[in-house]
Order: C-alpha cells, then sequence, then structure tokens
C-alpha cells in the first residue's frame, strides 16, 4: 500500500497535510472522501444519496461548499 500526501486548505484558511494509505492514487472525490471521514465523522456518516449521479463530485463540492475545505493536491510520500 503506497502513502499519499493530500494538501488543502481548512475552514481557517490554514494550509493542511493529511496522510493516507491508498493502492492508488486517490482522485478528487476519493480525497474528499476521505478528508471527510477524517475531519468530520459525523457528517461522513451522512447519506449524499440525494446528490449523487445528480452532481459530480458530490463530496468534493459539500466540503468546499459547506466546510470551505478545499483540496489544492494529492501527492505520492518516497
Amino acid at each position: 500500500m503506497q502513502k499519499w500526501a493530500i494538501t488543502f486548505v481548512d475552514n481557517h484558511g490554514v494550509q493542511t497535510v493529511e496522510h493516507f494509505d491508498c493502492e492508488q492514487k486517490p482522485d478528487m472525490e476519493k480525497a474528499a472522501q476521505l478528508i471527510r471521514t477524517r475531519l468530520l465523522p459525523v457528517p461522513a456518516e451522512l447519506d449524499l444519496n440525494d446528490l449523487e449521479g445528480r452532481i459530480e463530485d458530490p463530496t468534493l463540492k459539500s466540503l468546499k461548499e459547506q466546510n470551505s475545505i478545499q483540496i489544492l493536491s494529492i501527492s505520492l510520500i518516497s
């Protein structure tokens, strides 16, 4: 399993890096799901089914619009 660093700006405007283990490089939606699970465990349990299929990348958009969290980059940690 490879380690990935996901860099994002949190709701306070602070740039932060979190590390995650994944087989492959996570796309932006998967990265948003990982960040949401770590930073917002209660909302992560909420169902986004009403958004899935209607909009692209629902977790990524809800993190940005509702929690002011924006993912900047995803990089492999060597």
